[in-house]
């Protein structure tokens, strides 16, 4: 994968979080909104850290907690246009289509990385 395209998944990366932390903040009231936005974004790191394929070779290789690519794969998908639904559930429906937009333009160009996880 390209330095472009890796620079084009950790902002994707970000904007998932800052999604769900969004959406977390809306959802609660209070100060529960600040116990939302931390327990929603800390387990969406670590569930994205932890659960990897063993020599990914977009990743820094190491898996805290193996997993077989198309497991991988679907934990991003859930992740990323996760992120994409929870800014249309903020009242943020533009954003919300064009960071899909940007999810799936990220996955075209990561066809060669796809097949890669598929035969993990």
């Amino acid at each position: 994968m390209n330095a472009a395209n890796l620079a084009l998944r950790f902002l994707l990366e970000l904007s998932a979080l800052a999604g769900f932390a969004t959406w977390a903040w809306q959802s609660a009231s209070g100060w529960w909104r600040f116990a939302a936005v931390i327990v929603v974004v800390i387990t969406l790191m670590a569930v994205w850290g932890i659960f990897a394929v063993p020599n990914d070779p977009s990743r820094s290789g190491n898996a805290p907690i193996p997993v077989p690519g198309t497991v991988r794969l679907v934990l991003e998908l859930i992740i990323l246009f996760g992120g994409a639904y929870a800014w249309y559930l903020g009242g943020f429906a533009m954003t919300a289509a064009i960071f899909a937009s940007l999810v799936i333009f990220h996955y075209l160009l990561s066809l060669d990385r796809i097949m890669w996880l598929l035969q993990q």
